[in-house]
């Protein structure tokens, strides 16, 4: 029995936990008020709880999921979920890289500053490599390397100054995008409006059409008022020349929003532009005024610049890493790697084509089975609807009847007692199956005899069954009986008011007779407990 539940990704309980011998227990008995019961197939069915356990776990015990598949879907979760962090450690590695990289002017200006690059090394226009290559130098130093000049501070003071003016510029630029922009979004709603209002006013025009042409017809009349045409002549002329200026004019209309559409997009997408680069040019200018400031507070301070150099030593490791770490990305393609061969064993169409089969051996099963029952169709093909937990019975229509709506309670005896060793039968086929080989049935012949005859019985009696249930009742002990012949393994277990008549010369294995006063409970168990 798996320890593992169905569904690697929720809750541990419920109705998608882990199946319990108890479960299994719906497969073992059929109690008095399950045995010929037409709404429910199963063992404590009745409750929703147990059903869909039970739904759940029918794949499970068919043998269409095996415990292995379930471990592999466990691991297949757990991949998944250190997949999905590895990959985000390795994105913000490589979006690390990526910011600093933009950062590098800042990285040389801070290093200048602090003294650890002289002002002439790298000049403003400098290229990636070269910065890299100023950056590589600055951390095979210490803080005992560090040269202080007013030189770096004046360098720090012109770089914000160009800032500043980048600054105004860009804001400018903004400013006139911006406007632009609003104008356009204006417009963009003055021609929705005014086509609408165009469309309103044809849409209200249009009957003039209609009415003018109606006019025209000999014996017409106003489908309003029945009256004549002929006053009204002139100002349906009107009315269809002022629709034909409306339709005119839209159609001159429609032909503005294609072109004005995609100017629209441009501008937005300048907008964009400027404003990114506004933010570029305040970041930088930002960091330069709060790095100078720092440093004239610490450029004595050796820790600090240790620090520096110390985070600056980490940063060049990632810059000449831009895929990020290649250990890293070695283990998340072995992740991967993992993760398909995993999947190649859980293929949900295998799945579904095993459990296929084994319901068609049960379906096999009952075939052989119910001829030899009480069943009014024992030739319709009957199959077990592991969806709806019942049996659907196929009749030479082609229309499948659910076992609810097949009435007699001997067919639907007969169709429990066929299932379940079908069901049985297919479970000792199994190698290792955990469903326990013991089927128990609980008053079988109730279906036989009414319920009042049961009552006016006196106690130890057993109630009177006619000829033709008798032999009905026997059909169903004899049935039962070749199955554990014919199934290696097959324990079945039945208690029954029927009298040794029913039973005669039918091979099976009376264990106890309880009547006058014997029953389940010991007498002496009684007298002892008196005592």
């Amino acid at each position: 029995m798996s320890n593992l539940g169905f569904d690697p990704s929720g809750y541990a309980g419920g109705f998608k936990g882990r199946p319990s011998f108890r479960d299994l227990l719906a497969f073992a008995f059929q109690p008095q008020n399950i045995v010929a019961n037409p709404d429910v197939l199963f063992f404590k069915a009745d409750t929703m709880e147990h059903k869909e356990k039970l739904r759940t776990i029918f794949p499970y015990v068919l043998g269409a999921v095996t415990p292995e598949m379930l471990a592999r879907r466990w691991e297949v979760e757990q991949l998944l979920r250190e997949l999905r962090r590895k990959e985000r450690e390795l994105e913000a590695q490589r979006t690390a890289s990526t910011k600093w990289r933009a950062e590098l002017q800042g990285w040389v200006s801070e290093a200048r500053v602090l003294g650890l690059l002289a002002p002439d090394v790298v000049s403003p226009d400098a290229t990636e490599h070269e910065l890299l290559a100023a950056l590589e130098e600055v951390v095979t130093k210490t803080s005992v390397d560090a040269q202080l000049s007013d030189t770096a501070f004046d360098m720090a003071a012109r770089e914000v100054a160009d800032l500043a003016r980048e600054e105004s510029q860009a804001s400018l630029r903004l400013a006139e995008v911006r406007t632009r922009l609003d104008n356009m979004t204006k417009l963009q709603v003055a021609v929705t409006d005014y086509t609408d209002a165009l469309k309103k006013q044809r849409d209200r025009l249009q009957l003039s059409r209609w009415l003018r042409d109606l006019a025209r017809t000999s014996d017409a009349t106003c489908p309003i008022c029945d009256g004549a045409f002929d006053h009204a002549v002139g100002e349906l002329d009107t009315l269809c020349d002022a629709l034909a200026t409306v339709e005119a004019t839209a159609r001159q209309v429609e032909p503005v929003p294609a072109v004005f559409d995609k100017e629209l997009v441009q501008v937005r997408a300048q907008a964009r532009t400027v404003t990114d680069s506004l933010n570029g040019i305040r970041t930088r200018r930002r960091a330069i005024e709060e790095r100078s400031a720092r440093i004239k507070e610490e450029r004595l301070n050796r820790a600090s610049l240790d620090r520096f150099l110390g985070r600056m030593e980490q940063a060049l490791k990632v810059l000449k890493a831009p895929e990020g770490d290649p250990a890293f990305a070695a283990e998340v393609a072995a992740l991967k790697e993992r993760l398909d061969e995993c999947r190649k064993g859980l293929s949900d169409t295998n799945a579904r084509l095993r459990q296929k089969a084994a319901l068609d051996r049960v379906s096999r099963t009952m075939a052989r089975l119910l001829p030899g029952l009480d069943s009014e169709r024992p030739n319709d093909p009957a199959e077990l609807n592991i969806d709806d937990l019942t049996i659907r019975v196929t009749g030479s229509t082609g229309r499948p009847d659910f076992l609810w709506e097949i009435g007699s309670g001997a067919n639907w005896l007969s169709y429990h007692v066929a299932a379940m060793v079908g069901l049985h039968e297919l479970f000792l086929s199994q190698p290792a199956s955990p469903v326990p080989s013991l089927l128990v049935l609980d008053q079988p012949s109730q279906v036989y005899f009414p319920r009042t005859l049961a009552k006016e019985a006196k106690e130890g009696d057993d109630p009177t069954i006619g000829d033709e249930d008798v032999a009905a009742v026997r059909k169903v002990f004899s049935s039962l009986s070749t199955a554990t012949t014919e199934i290696a393994g097959l324990q079945i277990v039945v208690l029954d008011h029927a009298s040794e008549e029913v039973w005669r010369d039918v091979d099976l294995h009376v264990v106890e007779e309880w009547r006058d006063g014997k029953a389940l409970v010991p007498l002496t168990w009684l007298d002892g407990g008196a005592a």
